[in-house]
């Protein structure tokens, strides 16, 4: 079971809006990385033996049984005692800080058609999964591509990723290679960002409750203009709901009469400098078998350069989840 690429994006980009903040908000995904990075015990939750056997089981059994990845649902691919964990991890996600790591899948084991399958799998108990482009892509592959130069996916290459939030509820990382050096997972609370800004330039701040051009990178349909305007924030209390993309916020100015003002620009360029200040983002190194998930509500996401193996089947590769909540938290 899976949301198409259309109904998905406008399910994430209608965010209820009920008053502009212009005081700090505390909320639990109100946090700083330099508190997170000590308090890795709250976040990263470790499955076990146990847990993998019933993911194991279920999917042989799914297999056996003829399924593809388009068959699968909750109640076809029962998990049992895993339930609750998931649907606590989802709450987590959905309403509490945001992230949430779940740690020790046997990828390399399984291989990555197994594992592709057991994470479809356990997408039905996390939310609903959706369709990653028009092209009808499930699970996206980022990994280097060496694609030429143009508007390529940033993803698809060893390039510096900046800070983003991508067209779904919520986005999953699950690693089944790392780089040979950097490539590091870099995630902010984007609450945490306005209220950085909203106490160091309350103008900039309210900028982020009016339309900002988003360059659409040439995927718009024949005949709909080049960029579409895009409110970056959003409040109804209790929860501060933001979809942030820098470079695609700043790419808008290539189409005419799409050109961020001044003030725009001065809210983008403080922006990334909060963001990027150490101590409110938090580093994280993925190894082969972590999952994280993250609210592209809360959270922003990064990922710095990195060097890849020369050998194909060592190079960096992550599969990536797009999913929404079932349920309002």
């Amino acid at each position: 079971m899976s949301r198409q690429f259309a109904s998905q994006a406008a399910k994430y980009f209608v965010r209820p809006h009920t008053e502009t903040p212009t005081q700090p908000i505390r909320h639990p995904a109100a946090w700083y990385g330099r508190d997170m990075q000590a308090r890795e015990d709250e976040w990263l939750v470790q499955f076990s033996d146990a847990d993998v056997e019933v993911l194991e089981r279920v999917a042989r059994d799914c297999l056996r049984r003829g399924m593809t990845m388009d068959d699968l649902n909750p109640d076809r691919f029962a998990i049992g005692p895993l339930l609750d964990k998931l649907q606590a991890v989802t709450a987590e996600v959905a309403s509490g800080r945001g992230f949430v790591v779940l740690r020790g899948l046997p990828v390399q084991q399984w291989g990555e058609d197994f594992t592709s399958f057991v994470y479809w799998g356990m997408a039905q108990h996390l939310g609903l999964p959706g369709i990653q482009n028009p092209q009808g892509e499930k699970l996206g592959h980022v990994r280097d591509y060496a694609e030429g130069p143009g508007m390529q996916r940033l993803y698809r290459t060893t390039a510096n990723i900046g800070f983003h939030c991508d067209g779904a509820q919520a986005v999953g990382l699950l690693c089944l290679n790392t780089a040979k050096s950097g490539g590091q997972s870099r995630i902010a609370s984007s609450v945490t960002v306005f209220n950085e800004l909203v106490q160091s330039n309350p103008q900039l701040a309210a900028r982020l409750f009016e339309p900002v051009y988003m360059d659409r990178r040439n995927e718009q349909p024949a005949g709909e203009p080049p960029c579409t305007p895009i409110q970056p924030s959003c409040y109804e209390p209790p929860l501060l709901r933001t979809f942030y993309h820098s470079e695609y916020f700043r790419s808008a100015e290539r189409h005419a009469g799409y050109a961020p003002d001044p003030v725009t620009r001065a809210l983008l360029d403080r922006y990334d400098e909060i963001a990027n200040t150490p101590g409110v983002y938090l580093d994280m190194w993925l190894q082969p078998g972590d999952f994280q998930l993250i609210s592209n509500y809360t959270i922003i996401h990064a990922r710095t350069a990195y060097e890849d193996y020369a050998e194909p089947q060592r190079k960096r590769h992550l599969l990536r989840l797009w999913l929404n909540f079932r349920d309002e938290h």
